[in-house]
């Protein structure tokens, strides 16, 4: 018999970037895991649209409820719109996991880097980080925490899961560094230290924040990426201890996590869902 990897006591869920690749993959987990509603949000209202009736295929209740939002992730007034509309739809958020974001599209080096594309990224990716973190935060501060009590402990004290809970998807790029990566691997080092501030600033709202940084996975994103640099085809599978990229639902899962019951005293952290691939000993001897 398939059991979801981890259990979540209801609540609704944003999440962003919905529409594919990790986003997508996380939606299915949280209505899989037991959320009683998700709002897919994505500059592709389509692909958001269509990934719904997934969604409600994964999930066991009755009376689950799905929305597709469109939203630019990098603009303020779109990203308060959908904030503000899920909170009108569902009454709270009770996690957001903020998987929007764009690829590395240039492969210049310093001397030659791109500053239009350069500046694009940071807009998407840490700009666009903070505006949810920013959004998200104010609402689940309204709001009043959920309770939980344990099964393998039902008649302790039940313990409180906070106002809410915030995964970022960054990436192994917020933590080490490529040639040729300066705008993705800048807006990754601080979409990860936007996190850890907004982790500290939530303390008072009983807010957790934490951010799931994978390594090369297996994603639209990434398929682009191989298309204009086929070579890295056979690379990158020689830089993983399992010869494999990483399955869009294994992110997806260590981002449930993090949301989870589970996770209720973990804050402010980084996960590496990589395979060891930032052991840098290691990756080099493989």
């Amino acid at each position: 018999m398939a059991l979801s990897s981890t259990s979540l006591p209801g609540g609704f869920a944003l999440v962003t970037g919905a529409a594919s690749g990790i986003g997508k993959e996380t939606a299915f987990a949280f209505a899989e895991a037991g959320v009683d509603g998700i709002i897919l949000a994505d500059q592709n209202l389509e692909g958001a649209e269509a990934a719904i009736a997934e969604c409600k295929a994964f999930s066991s209740k009755t009376d689950f409820r799905a929305v597709a939002i469109q939203v630019d992730v990098s603009d303020e007034p779109s990203v308060n719109g959908l904030v503000a509309s899920a909170v009108k739809e569902f009454g709270r958020i009770d996690y957001c996991v903020h998987s929007a974001g764009m690829g590395n599209i240039s492969a210049a080096k310093t001397a030659n880097l791109d500053v239009e594309m350069f500046d694009k990224t940071i807009a998407v990716n840490a700009r666009g980080t903070m505006l949810i973190l920013r959004a998200v935060s104010a609402a689940m501060a309204q709001q009043e925490p959920l309770q939980y009590t344990s099964r393998r402990h039902p008649t302790s004290t039940s313990r409180s899961l906070g106002r809410g809970a915030i995964t970022v998807i960054a990436s192994v790029s917020g933590t080490i560094a490529f040639p040729g990566t300066m705008p993705y691997a800048a807006s990754k080092y601080a979409a990860i230290g936007i996190v850890k501030t907004a982790a500290a600033d939530n303390f008072e709202h009983h807010v957790r924040v934490n951010v799931v940084c994978p390594g090369y996975t297996d994603t639209p994103m990434m398929q682009a990426t191989l298309k204009r640099y086929p070579f890295m085809e056979k690379v990158i599978p020689t830089m993983s201890s399992l010869k494999r990229v990483a399955y869009p639902e294994e992110v997806a899962d260590a981002a449930l996590f993090l949301c989870s019951p589970a996770a209720s005293f973990i804050n402010g952290t980084s996960i590496v869902v990589d395979a060891g691939f930032t052991l840098g000993a290691v990756r080099n001897s493989i």
